[in-house]
């Protein structure tokens, strides 16, 4: 598709003779980060993140000719940028996210919470629409969570997924053959079922990564006790006054009130909301969104991708 758009540029090019043509780059390069100012005034400011979309270390699809950065390598390059300015004085996180692969959430919980202890800067959470698994392990790094009224959050445990296309294959007469030197080498692998064996290893491996993810919560959370995790955590999601109950956030508002939130920490009355953005990108507002990966059809391909070369592990809901 690309090479055919390409194609009719350069023959509109030689066709329409005696024309002046300006010169557009056809793969242009990704520009850094701008600072916008969404709204309120003073020289104090309070950064807008925005964590949207399928939480994974995937490029973006963007235009024609290119891919945007992704989801990770934004949230960096944005803290890079605050950590630089000394102006910015807290830190608002906007979570709109069914979640993730595992390392991808994890990573952004590493970054946050290091920018935080550089910076010494209160960071209050806003949970969206929805704000499951993934997407609540990161929100956990915040100082204060807030809840849409309408927010869904929970599922609170691990996935692992796996394609057996076997039998398609069969159909079609298509036959596999592996040559390994270890029984478990393939172990994962799509044109089979796994085995009893290889079903034991990966139950462990969710049970490690479900106590990991235990683990953030309690940290995250230090009112929540222990005993009750297990309920907590057997996948169930949650509304909002069910999460401000359980303990999982701390007051239900919206993003004005999660604003007003910091500010009450840091102690100010006036702060300017800004936000980063690639030129060109419209933020208009508070609700304005970033260029970030969604979970629709093109995420929906990178995981078939994925999958179809082995188990997947996730802290994402999958209805």
């Amino acid at each position: 598709m690309k090479k055919a758009c390409i194609a009719l540029l350069l023959a509109a090019a030689v066709l329409v003779p005696g024309c002046t043509f300006v010169q557009i780059p056809l793969f242009p390069e990704t520009t850094g980060l701008e600072e916008t100012v969404l709204e309120g005034t003073g020289a104090e400011k309070i950064l807008l993140l925005d964590l949207s979309g399928f939480i994974s270390d995937e490029k973006i699809t963007g235009g024609l000719f290119q891919d945007a950065p992704s989801l990770l390598e934004t949230v960096r390059e944005s803290l890079d940028k605050a950590a630089q300015d000394g102006s910015i004085r807290g830190l608002l996180l906007r979570v709109n996210s069914p979640g993730g692969t595992i390392t991808s959430s994890d990573i952004l919980r590493h970054e946050i919470l290091e920018w935080k202890k550089k910076r010494q800067v209160p960071v209050v959470a806003c949970l969206m629409d929805t704000a499951t698994s993934g997407a609540y392990y990161v929100a956990a790094a915040a100082d204060e969570i807030v809840a849409h009224p309408t927010t869904i959050t929970g599922s609170f445990a691990v996935i692992a997924m796996k394609i057996n296309a076997r039998g398609l294959l069969e159909k079609i007469g298509i036959e596999e053959e592996t040559y390994k030197s270890g029984d478990l080498k393939d172990m994962g692998s799509p044109f089979r079922p796994s085995t009893a064996e290889e079903r034991k290893i990966m139950g462990d491996i969710v049970a490690s990564l479900h106590q990991r993810f235990a683990r953030v919560i309690l940290e995250g959370r230090p009112s929540l006790k222990e005993k009750d995790l297990p309920r907590l955590m057997d996948g169930r999601i949650f509304t909002a006054d069910q999460a401000l109950k359980e303990g999982l956030v701390d007051r239900i508002g919206y993003l004005g009130d999660g604003i007003g939130a910091l500010k009450s920490r840091i102690g100010l009355k006036e702060a300017s909301i800004v936000t980063y953005g690639r030129p060109g990108s419209y933020r208009g507002t508070i609700y304005s969104s970033a260029l970030t990966p969604s979970w629709d059809g093109g995420s929906l391909l990178a995981m078939g991708k994925r999958l179809s070369t082995g188990i997947q592990l996730l802290y994402l809901w999958t209805p």
